[in-house]
C-alpha cells in the first residue's frame, strides 16, 4: 500500500483542517472552548486517523481506522 501522505483522500482531509480552522476563528469568543475546540478536534482526527490506519499492518485495522475518521467527518458536519 502507498504511504498516507500519497492518499488523496488524506490531502483533501487536511485541507478541510485549514478550512475549518479558518473558519471557527470567526467564532464568538464564547465559543472558543466549546465549539470551536469540538469541531477542530473532530477535524483533525480526520487525517491523523487516516494515516494512524494506513500504518497498521492488518485490512481489518486500516479499515478500522478509516470508519473512526468517518465519524469524525460526522461530527463536523453536525
Amino acid at each position: 500500500m502507498k504511504s498516507y501522505i500519497d492518499l488523496e483522500v488524506w490531502k483533501y482531509s487536511r485541507e478541510l483542517v485549514k478550512l475549518v480552522y479558518l473558519l471557527t476563528k470567526s467564532f464568538p469568543k464564547e465559543e472558543l472552548y466549546a465549539l470551536t475546540n469540538q469541531i477542530r478536534r473532530s477535524v483533525i482526527s480526520v487525517p491523523s486517523n487516516i494515516a494512524e490506519g494506513i500504518g497498521r499492518q492488518s485490512n481489518k485495522e486500516i479499515i478500522h481506522f478509516l470508519h473512526i475518521a468517518k465519524g469524525s467527518l460526522q461530527q463536523v458536519e453536525t
